[in-house]
């Protein structure tokens, strides 16, 4: 048995409490830049909420808000030299997945200004600034990016995406209010739920992952897997308190996520959104029942012991991931396959980690279910 345990991340949770949090925020400084990618923030109330809170803080702000799906170096280098003009002590990132990674590297970005937008991967933590501190808060339950160091970020020169984690990008606190993921339409709740999902099971099946990952790998799964069967008997939104429950198995999820990192589905989903405008939590379950056969395989009784959590067996699982992911209309030929996988000739950590491991010859077999 484990018990190596680190969790840099302060978390306040519960209704309101970004709304009752302005003597948490005015720690950090008197400037702050926050960072989101447009509608989901203000939708949802968070920005409302984080302008409240700013304000009776006595913290002056400017916002920037080009964040999009799969943010861009670009626009977080853009992002950090507004930062770096206002005087920003710190980052607060409001919104899903891409604001939150995105105010993780515009922290680093605005500590380190004179960086280039590719110096953020060629410069460890040791030769560089310390990121400004990171305030963030979720409004999807899906990445768990609120509770962990990652942030994936996509080069425009290329068009790929590649993460960075260094410990300084943990975020300082995070609000989680579960309440700002009621106004993400059915889709965008599938897509998140099925990134959460991902996140605890890749985890969880890591060659890396010990007994305080696997706590709250286990706890991420019975909460998600009840949201996602709902989600796939109704086709309809879920009540708020099945949103409550997919909200913090996102966190959980994160959790384990932040010990163990990703498994093969996730490197091979980047080159559904890269290349087919795949939402990201679709594109890493769309090789969720190569993983789970290859569990099977490899780790049978960890398999059979999450499936019990879930309280389903493989075959249900895949049926009903399948069927939420879809992807049936997506075609690929035999030539885009081959040139997809070029980028595995090194084979990513993330193959390493995965049951039995993972080659490119095995990433070859996984994309066939998309051969034409």
């Amino acid at each position: 048995m484990d018990f190596n345990l680190k969790i840099p991340v302060r978390v306040i949770s519960g209704k309101d409490c970004l709304k009752n949090g302005a003597g948490e925020l005015s720690a950090f400084g008197k400037k702050c830049i926050l960072i989101t990618g447009g509608k989901s923030a203000r939708l949802s109330g968070a920005l409302d909420d984080a302008l409240c809170a700013l304000k009776e803080a006595g913290t002056a702000f400017t916002v920037y808000d080009g964040i999009g799906p799969n943010p861009r170096l670009d626009h977080c280098h853009e992002a950090a030299k507004k930062a770096v003009d206002f005087g920003a002590d710190f980052v607060l990132g409001i919104g899903g997945g891409s604001a939150l990674d995105a105010a993780k590297a515009v922290a680093v970005y605005a500590a380190n200004p004179a960086f280039e937008q590719e110096d953020i991967y060629r410069y460890s933590q040791a030769e560089r600034n310390r990121a400004l501190p990171i305030v963030l808060v979720g409004t999807t339950a899906g990445t768990g990016s609120e509770v962990g160091r990652v942030s994936v970020l996509t080069n425009p020169a290329t068009g790929r995406k590649k993460s960075i984690a260094p410990d300084d990008t943990n975020p300082s606190l995070t609000f989680a209010d579960s309440t700002y993921t009621h106004s993400m339409p059915y889709d965008v709740t599938v897509s998140t739920a099925l990134d959460a999902l991902a996140h605890a099971l890749e985890g969880y099946m890591s060659v890396k992952c010990g007994d305080i990952p696997t706590l709250f790998g286990e706890k991420a799964v019975s909460l998600i897997w009840q949201g996602l069967k709902v989600l796939w008997q109704t086709k309809q939104l879920p009540d708020e308190a099945m949103r409550e429950k997919l909200y913090y198995g996102s966190l959980y999820a994160g959790i384990t996520l932040a010990y163990c990192g990703t498994a093969f589905p996730h490197p091979l989903g980047y080159i559904l959104t890269e290349n087919y405008g795949v939402p990201h939590g679709k594109a890493c379950t769309a090789f969720m029942g190569s993983f789970i056969d290859r569990a099977s395989v490899y780790c049978p009784e960890k398999t059979a012991r999450i499936m019990a959590v879930m309280g389903t067996d493989t075959e249900e699982f895949k049926k009903v991931i399948d069927e939420l992911t879809g992807l049936h209309e997506i075609k690929i030929s035999r030539e885009d396959i081959l040139r997809h996988c070029e980028r595995f000739d090194t084979i990513p950590a993330n193959f390493k980690f995965s049951p039995g491991g993972f080659t490119k010859e095995d990433a070859l077999k996984a994309f066939a279910r998309f051969a034409k």
